[in-house]
């Protein structure tokens, strides 16, 4: 113990040469809004969504969502070192992204009524495909935007810090206005995301054009992060703890209606969640400035299994207990969020390849999130199908079979990353 608190307070990094300024940073942060508008929503109100609207077996739903997000997450690594060849010029490939995700999106939320299982579950395969690719290029081009505006550690917390916490009021929007249908998330969509992408085109501070990278094969430009120890180490981590977060988002909302019994009050348990989330961003950029990222990452995966695993004694009607989960466990999820992408930062400057090869980093990055993602609910959902449990269940077994995998499992998994990150950080390692 001792040891790790030697490493948590010395300094991480040098000083910063330049801090964005606050207005520069809102230009910059705005466009995460309408991105975790499309992005984390669809992975948790897409399967209740098509199971109400369509009719769709969660099985189906379940199958279609792991088959398109793995065709999506193999293109992300290629994706990312394309962008590189911008060398800087993050806002081309932005622009070519932004109408791709836009109408994906929409016609995703818009299946036609009267569809036939076979058309419904083409409706679903094609509209994701289009949303998620335009979201993984607008997203990687962005990411590797925001490595390029700090250069200490306690800036790089400040970039994601802005950025994660734009993010997730758009969660929070999304996850309010899910009860209001579909057309109204649409639209508060669409209007957002225009804002956004003029803000960022138009105020938002540019990195500066770097050396062309070298016309090498794609294949080959993802093996330069991956030669990198700390790379590889961090990417484990972060794989083990995305997998624990991907398990309870494919399986809230049926937690809470089944287990709970509380569906009328999901939108404002998510709201919730994503609201402390959000209100935390503040606190851990705050702690990153006087302790080390990994400590910080590591208090915030304690607090999640601390305070996440009694949902697992929860039962019919109760809304307050879960709702004092919901606030601490997203309090937590700040710290996922602002730490990691700042430690890849990080580990990108101190390998050397800062304005050469981000794109390559944050493509393989995206592929290990959105692989976390799809396993979580290709395989999630159909084994709790196989238990027994179905939308609307009441048998006490299988929402015995829901409640370990919502709440048991997830804490398993979230230990077993914090193990990890500290084995590395002891060793120096990441």
């Amino acid at each position: 113990m001792a040891a790790l608190v030697s490493v948590a307070t010395t300094p991480a990094a040098p000083a910063q040469s330049g801090v964005v300024p606050a207005a520069g940073l809102l230009a910059y942060s705005l466009f995460a809004l309408p991105l975790t508008m499309m992005a984390l929503p669809v992975y948790v109100l897409v399967p209740p969504f098509y199971a109400t609207a369509t009719g769709l077996a969660l099985s189906t739903i379940g199958a279609v969502l792991l088959a398109t997000r793995l065709l999506d997450a193999v293109v992300d690594p290629l994706l990312g070192a394309w962008v590189d060849r911008a060398r800087g010029a993050y806002l081309r490939p932005l622009l070519l992204a932004a109408p791709v995700l836009a109408l994906g999106f929409v016609l995703l939320f818009l299946p036609p009524a009267g569809m036939q299982a076979a058309a419904a579950t083409t409706w679903l395969a094609t509209t994701l495909i289009a949303a998620t690719l335009g979201y993984s290029l607008a997203t990687i081009a962005y990411q590797a935007w925001g490595a390029r505006l700090a250069d200490d550690d306690a800036g790089r917390a400040r970039v994601t810090g802005w950025r994660e916490g734009f993010g997730l009021v758009g969660v929070i929007l999304a996850a309010l206005l899910s009860t209001w249908g579909a057309p109204a998330l649409v639209a508060l969509f669409l209007g957002t995301f225009v804002v956004a992408v003029a803000a960022l085109a138009l105020r938002a501070p540019k990195p500066a054009l770097t050396a062309a990278v070298p016309n090498a094969s794609p294949w080959r430009a993802l093996a330069t992060p991956l030669a990198e120890r700390r790379f590889r180490w961090l990417l484990a981590i972060f794989v083990a703890n995305g997998i624990a977060a991907a398990v309870p988002a494919s399986l809230v909302l049926f937690f809470i209606a089944d287990r709970l019994q509380l569906a009328p009050q999901s939108g404002v348990l998510l709201a919730l969640y994503f609201l402390s989330a959000a209100s935390s961003m503040a606190l851990w950029t705050r702690l990153a400035r006087r302790w080390s990222l990994h400590a910080v990452w590591l208090a915030g995966m304690l607090l999640a299994v601390a305070a996440f695993v009694w949902a697992y004694a929860l039962g019919a009607g109760d809304f307050v207990a879960f709702a004092v989960i919901c606030a601490l466990s997203g309090i937590a999820l700040g710290a996922d969020l602002a730490l990691p992408p700042a430690l890849l930062a990080r580990s990108i400057a101190l390998s050397g390849h800062t304005g050469a090869h981000e794109g390559a980093y944050f493509g393989l990055w995206n592929f290990a999130n959105k692989m976390n993602l799809a396993l979580a609910a290709g395989l999630a959902l159909p084994a709790l199908e196989m238990l027994g449990y179905a939308p609307g269940a009441r048998d006490p077994a299988a929402l015995d079979a829901l409640a370990f995998a919502y709440a048991v499992l997830p804490c398993v998994l979230k230990l077993c990353a914090a193990a990890l990150l500290i084995a590395a950080w002891r060793g120096r390692r990441c």
